[in-house]
């Protein structure tokens, strides 16, 4: 008897804890530099960003303070997060997997460069877009007080709210 009511508290405490946290944002931001990145500066980020986007899309700023590709990759595969800022590093090795959004209907490719990546995926013609937003400089980030120097914003294919994503990272691009 007692190993069946704890069955049902452990049961009904699960069910509590999965419902908690509130609704998921529209576009969430996973950033983590080549030395991590501090949650503090997330959070003054995301504070930042929500009052350049609105109350729509809704946004929130996730990061990790220590670089770890373990994490990365685990972030970037479970397809939760509709834009990532990653170290260039980070954002050059993956561009040979071809796993990144175009952004040329977003932004212009001459604004940024250093982010039109060509990408060759087996079988099919080489293709040259706008891949990742290069942070070094951006106006957002100067605005919260942080360089930028290294990162890329990007979205990856598996965002769950492309056009959501889309509009947010052209906020972050603004100069």
């Amino acid at each position: 008897m007692k190993a069946k009511w704890l069955l049902v508290m452990m049961v009904g405490l699960m069910v509590l804890l999965a419902g908690c946290g509130g609704p998921k944002p529209d576009v969430s931001i996973f950033i983590m530099g080549s030395s991590g990145f501090p949650s503090e500066a997330a959070e003054k980020l995301e504070v930042s960003l929500k009052s350049k986007v609105g109350e729509t899309p809704t946004v929130k700023v996730v990061s990790s303070p220590i670089f770890s590709l373990e994490k990365m990759i685990v972030e970037l595969a479970a397809g939760g997060n509709g834009i990532f800022i990653l170290a260039d590093d980070q954002f050059k090795s993956l561009s040979n997997q071809a796993g990144f959004v175009s952004l040329d209907d977003t932004i212009k490719p001459e604004d940024y460069p250093d982010g039109v990546v060509e990408i060759k995926e087996e079988g099919k013609p080489s293709e040259k877009h706008l891949y990742g937003i290069p942070l070094t400089g951006n106006k957002w980030m100067k605005e919260q007080g942080f360089e930028g120097k290294g990162l890329v914003a990007f979205i990856p294919q598996n965002a769950p709210k492309l056009n959501e994503a889309k509009q947010v990272l052209k906020v972050i691009a603004q100069k």
